[in-house]
């Protein structure tokens, strides 16, 4: 990206994990064209990643406030599941944390359009909770440090402690527990799971020989859970717990995050100055918008990075629908901006909206 991101809000927590089986807002279009006016009430629903559902929840209920006359509804159940309701036409839109393949987008006879509405990064939570065999000495930093190929090696199962000296030579002065780690990935089909798999891939060969990248992988070891708060609930209540999931649900749950060793051999921690700066290397592509970096090379850039995509159709038999999704895109890309680095997501640079701008004046045409 061209034009560097401000910095300049301050992260807040609320302490809960965002379960959103469901969201359910009213939406209106009335000030957005004359013909809207006439529309008495439309529904719109809407499918896919889990990453953005805290931004999407507080983008729907803003809406509602200026806007009445339009019911979304939206389920946080995977980015796999979301493509897989909008390739089968049983939702009006879908969201994704990869986009969508070539393959998948060939199946859509009405035509699809990804639109980047926001970013944020994938951290590695923990619990070093002390239990109760432990001395009251123990002292763990809340900002581990792990290096490239210590996170690899406890995914792979070949480090299963946490006192192990690996982990112990990257962080002196810390008093580490002798407390087995307990790996916590997805069950779900998960753009998330590719974002972290595909960077995985990117630093280690074995990795990427025995395992690769995918929404789904044979994971060696550990346990799932389903969405990333389910990830979530399950690294709060297992000592020892480490799993992967999107910032905000960390940060709203007071969960450590560790600080990765990245490319420049750099310990670095998901701030919203270092996910921008490796948001400014990935260049969108005019055609359909999807990028991505799997090891960015910025000496103070966070390893792990992503933008999510809403998908729509480009054509709409109910043009309305169409031109309500239009309508809501494009106050995300103003007014919904202005929320996200309350809530952990890193805003649109200039450049990236007007591209998605662009992009989405093809919806219903």
């Amino acid at each position: 990206m061209q034009q560097k991101i401000s910095i300049s809000a301050q992260l807040q927590s609320q302490g809960r994990v965002y379960l959103l089986p469901l969201i359910a807002v009213s939406l209106s279009i009335a000030s957005c064209t004359a013909n809207n006016r006439n529309i008495k009430h439309i529904s719109l629903v809407g499918a896919g990643a889990s990453f953005p559902a805290p931004l999407y929840e507080r983008w729907l209920s803003d809406y509602h406030q200026k806007n009445p006359n339009v019911e979304i509804n939206y389920q946080a159940i995977g980015s796999s599941a979301g493509v897989q309701q909008l390739i089968e036409g049983t939702v009006d839109f879908a969201a994704s944390d990869v986009g969508i393949t070539n393959e998948q987008a060939a199946k859509i006879k009405r035509g699809v359009i990804a639109l980047p509405l926001t970013a944020g990064s994938i951290v590695l939570a923990y619990n070093l909770t002390p239990v109760a065999h432990q001395s009251p000495q123990v002292n763990v930093s809340t900002a581990l440090r792990l290096p490239r190929q210590v996170y690899v090696d406890i995914f792979l199962g070949k480090i299963t402690n946490w006192n192990h000296p690996k982990i112990a030579a990257a962080n002196p002065g810390v008093s580490l527990p002798d407390l087995p780690i307990q790996v916590v990935h997805r069950t779900d089909g998960s753009g998330t799971t590719s974002v972290l798999t595909q960077h995985l891939s990117a630093i280690n060969p074995e990795w990427k020989s025995k395992i690769g990248a995918g929404k789904s992988v044979a994971w060696q070891v550990g346990i799932g859970g389903k969405g990333n708060e389910g990830v979530t609930a399950l690294i709060q209540q297992i000592p020892g717990a480490i799993g992967y999931v999107e910032y905000i649900y960390a940060k709203q749950n007071k969960l450590p995050v560790a600080a990765l060793e990245n490319k420049s051999g750099n310990y670095i921690k998901p701030t919203p100055e270092s996910v921008a700066q490796t948001l400014e290397t990935i260049k969108l592509p005019a055609n359909n918008l999807i990028a991505f970096v799997t090891d960015p090379t910025g000496a103070q850039s966070y390893p792990i990075v992503t933008y999510t995509w809403l998908l729509t159709y480009h054509q709409y038999p109910n043009r309305v629908k169409g031109q309500v999704l239009k309508n809501f895109v494009n106050w995300a890309l103003i007014e919904g901006q202005k929320s996200s680095l309350e809530l952990g997501y890193i805003p649109l640079s200039k450049k990236v909206v007007l591209q998605v701008q662009t992009a989405a004046k093809k919806i219903a045409e």
